[in-house]
């Protein structure tokens, strides 16, 4: 077929699957080899997660460039170049997807070999499908891998749930509680897949997966880049538990008081990033008393470490205010442990009931 003979619409099409295609490549080629952050300075991602995202873009390259074989030297849906190519993309994609998310989470509990397991039968459905043609193991197949991503988003949708949950019950920084963008790439790639099944070459649909595979490229590799690794991840499990059920053990009766010496006094609670292990260290005790001494007064770590910021940022505001000194909320948020203002406003909102530009104005009337 000449180029003239090619309609502009196929030809879209053809410039969306190249740029696709080159667009994971170098995402790949990026998140192997370069070793500082072209996106945020100063974070540095888990490695784990840049292997697994590495790994997943080098899945999409691939699997454009063997689809894009079949359909120049085959096109036949029933041969078993096809099959090949559908079980190389369901294997493919069905190990570094979860790898990539499970990563995420920093969570090195989750494996991806009950999922690479599940997709034995998908393989074999296939296989079955070119023994007796004509038969619908074929789509038996696709509805069989389209069970297996949703089941898998479903769970995916409470381990991040849980994530935030364990999140909010270690960490000072809100900043680590925005996981909703996991939901968003979850509910992004399972999305795909599902049209993926049922695209039959119709270029509308086809237009929609190349650049929304652009988008999601370009989402997942910010993501990587920008979520940092968790402090003292490897002495602490991902796993969610209630404080009390794992250690029933009474409360030293002196927490409250070693808590105002080694933190309130201190000012400890300024170090941007403090976990509760490290808050319980510094305090003589392990993180499960401390655990059990939030929860029976009602708060979270997260909350007690972030009122003691908030109230720091107002009298920073009123000395500053009295003194007739020319400051800036975010000066003030970054002197008060926050690396983010976002995460600040966020915060300051959920301990005064309204924004920060709000207050402000009020104190300043």
């Amino acid at each position: 077929m000449s180029i003239d003979n090619i309609s502009t619409e196929l030809l879209l099409f053809f410039l969306l699957y190249g740029g696709t295609t080159v667009a994971s490549l170098i995402a790949c080629i990026y998140l192997l080899f370069c070793k500082g952050n072209a996106f945020v300075e100063g974070v540095t991602p888990p490695e784990r997660l840049r292997l697994w995202a590495a790994a997943f873009f080098a899945v999409v390259f691939l699997g454009h460039i063997w689809w894009l074989l079949f359909y120049l030297y085959s096109g036949d849906y029933n041969s078993v170049s096809c099959m090949v190519v559908c079980i190389l993309d369901g294997m493919t994609l069905m190990t570094t997807i979860p790898g990539t998310l499970f990563a995420m989470l920093q969570d090195r509990q989750r494996t991806v070999w009950p999922i690479i397991m599940a997709t034995v039968p998908y393989a074999v459905l296939l296989e079955l499908s070119l023994v007796y043609p004509g038969s619908h193991y074929a789509d038996i197949a696709v509805v069989y891998v389209m069970v297996i991503y949703v089941a898998f988003t479903v769970y995916m949708i409470f381990a991040v749930r849980q994530y935030r949950r364990w999140l909010r019950d270690n960490y000072a920084d809100l900043e680590y509680k925005e996981v909703m963008l996991s939901h968003v790439m979850i509910i992004g790639i399972l999305l795909l897949i599902i049209t993926y099944g049922f695209d039959n070459d119709n270029l509308t649909i086809s237009y929609f997966v190349q650049g929304a595979e652009l988008v999601l490229i370009g989402l997942m590799l910010w993501r990587v880049e920008t979520l940092p690794q968790l402090v003292d991840v490897s002495l602490e499990p991902l796993e969610y538990a209630e404080p009390e059920k794992q250690q029933p053990t009474a409360i030293p009766s002196n927490i409250e008081q070693l808590l105002d010496e080694q933190c309130v006094a201190t000012q400890l609670y300024l170090q941007c990033d403090l976990t509760l292990i490290q808050l319980a260290q510094a305090v003589g005790t392990n993180r499960f008393y401390l655990s059990q001494y939030f929860s029976r007064h009602g708060i979270t770590y997260n909350a007690y470490i972030n009122d003691l910021r908030i109230n720091h940022f107002v009298n920073l505001y009123r000395e500053a205010t009295a003194t007739h000194k020319s400051v800036t909320a975010q000066q003030l948020a970054n002197d008060s442990g926050y690396r983010s203002y976002s995460t600040f406003s966020l915060a300051f909102k959920q301990r005064m009931g309204e924004s920060v530009t709000a207050w402000m104005h009020e104190m300043a009337v």
